[in-house]
């Protein structure tokens, strides 16, 4: 499949225009007037070393061309791997023996069926009905294909690619988990234990290789596919819209998120999405995390450089255009008829203070401020930012008219959370007051300190057992949930509950381990979600509306950075042959629901 765009490439400056029609062309650096906008300088295309016929000499042209999309991934990408499975594979049934869970995950005294996790149990405490629970994924780590079926080049494919060390070993996401092709057999796992969603995101960049412009059919169809098996198998679907992987073209275009075009493209492409698979999926996720891809916009540093806002304030106006576009995808869903749950994935953990300090105290209130409240207390509260972002960054905060702050009030119906771990916040040494007035600070604008080590005078311990080392943000902090759920509830308020829609955990030191069946025990990953869901049971026993818990991840996947060095999954993979295998952690997390649930898990299978 073809879709032609074309490109004026101001070669002189290595520049990029676009003109009003929505085509691009390109041109000699003599010819350097187009209509359209202005032209933007990505760093890469001065070093750009060119794979493929389609543009041997970028820097040699003499007439206007047309580039279509594998001309963009050849000027701007490179080669890319492809798996030897490369067509869609239909499922088999999981071998009977797969599906007995490990020794020692029970007690033997008690008689067969009734499993009884090692803790004990609370008669009490059950999962209302209808709470939905599952596994997580994100396009671009599972996904593979990369230009499979007329996909466009998303940033995250050049920044693997081009920048040399960004992940480790180099690793990309061209082939992953092969889950473009292997979908059916991973939902046919999924469901023979009994899961009842699976949570994937879209590729923008499949649907709209350019960001904008022409539609790929090839792509929707081939979501259509796995929403329907999802629902052949008993399992719901629920999808993100964006997962990080920004079509490349938009960032070219207008600098992806830092401008406010990209509202529009964000709400067409949502419009086809919500158009086409409409009220088959039960829940809908905007956007991912945006306090991760705002915070850095776009990772690394100065190399997508095609932006007049300094990059101190670059954060700011992403997470603005980021509100606006969720808020304008979700009245569009809601004025196309999609009855489903709509929100976004906010993520953070519990904010503790290390000691009782009124100065502690202050650095908890603005670290709200700065993360969970700059997307949430417009979403539930009031439409605007929350008092410290307002009165610490308000010099280059961008404002909400009154019309927009009507527009994103309640524009979430669940607080939809990923929570993976919690942490202590403390002053800066020098003070808040001194970090506040010092633009310069490291620790500016939060002026928030973090430790994950309680003080010296409750012992100095570790808030709990650190993850692999290539995942130094996380330890196993789930004594912490309960008081966590609590504080959102009564914080936001939101009136269709909580869900934890990511939560995991990265078995220390497991990519060293060489036998399949050491790397299936994950003891710590285990207790982990064992320990995390008897939290949210209290919660729920106390009070707390949670509704919903989806665990990342249901593979082993490109942990984006990390390669496939950090471990995640609640399945080994292995990469060469792309087999799977349950580790015993999934069958802690499934084992919660056959104890706990008021719905029956009722497995999916054909045994052989």
């Amino acid at each position: 499949m073809e879709f032609a765009i074309l490109l004026l490439l101001m070669v002189a400056e290595h520049g990029f225009a676009q003109s009003a029609t929505g085509t691009i062309t390109a041109s000699p650096a003599s010819n350097s007037t187009a209509t359209g906008s202005a032209a933007v300088v990505p760093t890469y295309l001065a070093s750009t070393s060119v794979s493929g016929s389609a543009i041997p000499n970028p820097t040699a042209f003499t007439s206007a061309i047309t580039l279509n999309v594998e001309d963009l991934w050849n000027l701007f990408v490179g080669p890319v791997s492809t798996a030897t499975v490369n067509t869609t594979v239909s499922p088999t049934p999981i071998p009977t023996n797969e599906l007995i869970p490990p020794p020692g995950l029970y007690y033997s005294s008690f008689p067969p069926g009734q499993q009884v996790p090692i803790s004990s149990k609370n008669e009490s405490w059950k999962f209302p009905a209808g709470f939905w629970w599952g596994l997580s994924s994100a396009a671009y780590q599972v996904e593979g294909a990369a230009k499979a079926e007329g996909r466009g080049p998303s940033i995250w494919d050049v920044l693997l690619h081009r920048v040399t060390g960004f992940s480790i070993a180099n690793q990309t996401g061209d082939i992953a988990n092969n889950q473009y092709y292997l979908y059916k057999q991973d939902i046919a796992r999924i469901a023979a234990l009994g899961v009842k969603t699976y949570s994937f995101s879209i590729s923008w960049s499949r649907v709209f290789p350019f960001g904008n412009g022409p539609v790929n059919e090839l792509a929707l169809a081939h979501y259509d596919d796995v929403i329907n098996t999802c629902i052949e198998y008993g399992v719901e679907p629920s999808v993100t819209l964006f997962h990080w992987d920004l079509p490349l073209n938009l960032q070219n275009q207008y600098g992806g998120w830092l401008s406010s075009d990209i509202v529009d493209d964000f709400a067409n492409y949502a419009k086809v999405v919500f158009q086409r698979y409409g009220n088959k999926v039960p829940r809908w996720f905007t956007v991912n995390e945006p306090i991760v891809f705002c915070d850095d916009y776009p990772l690394p540093d100065n190399y997508f450089t095609n932006t007049s806002i300094p990059k101190q304030q670059q954060p700011y106006w992403c997470g603005h255009h980021v509100l606006l576009a969720h808020a304008t995808a979700y009245h569009l869903a809601r004025s196309l008829g999609i009855n489903g749950t709509i929100s976004f994935k906010n993520n953070g953990g519990y904010k503790i203070p290390l000691t009782n300090s009124s100065a502690d105290a202050l650095a908890v209130q603005r670290a709200w401020d700065f993360n969970e409240g700059w997307f949430a207390n417009p979403t539930f509260i009031n439409g605007d930012y929350p008092q410290y972002l307002k009165e610490y960054v308000s010099g280059f905060l961008p404002a909400f008219t009154a019309d927009e702050i009507a527009m994103i009030n309640g524009t979430a119906d669940i607080f939809a959370h990923d929570a993976y771990t919690s942490q202590f916040y403390m002053a800066p040494d020098s003070g808040i007051d001194a970090c506040v007035s010092n633009s310069s600070h490291p620790l500016y604008p939060s002026c928030a300190n973090t430790t994950y080590t309680y003080p010296s005078s409750s012992g100095g311990w570790n808030i709990g057992p650190a993850a692999d080392p290539l995942s130094p943000w996380l330890h196993k902090a789930t004594d912490w949930v309960t008081v966590f759920l609590h504080y959102i509830q009564d914080t936001w308020h939101p009136r269709g509950g909580i869900a934890i829609t990511e939560f995991g955990f990265a078995e220390p030191f497991e990519v060293q381990k060489t036998i399949k069946a050491d790397i299936l025990f994950d003891p710590i990953r285990s207790s982990y979600y064992r320990d995390y869901m008897q939290a949210i049971l209290m919660a729920i026993n106390e009070g707390v509306n949670v509704v919903g818990t989806l665990a990342w991840s249901i593979l082993d996947n490109l942990e984006w950075n990390s390669g496939y060095q950090d471990k995640f999954g609640v399945q080994y993979v292995n990469f060469t042959t792309q087999e799977r295998a349950y580790k015993a952690s999934f069958f802690e997390y499934v084992n919660v629901f056959k104890v706990y649930g008021t719905d029956p898990v009722v497995p999916h299978y054909v045994p052989t």
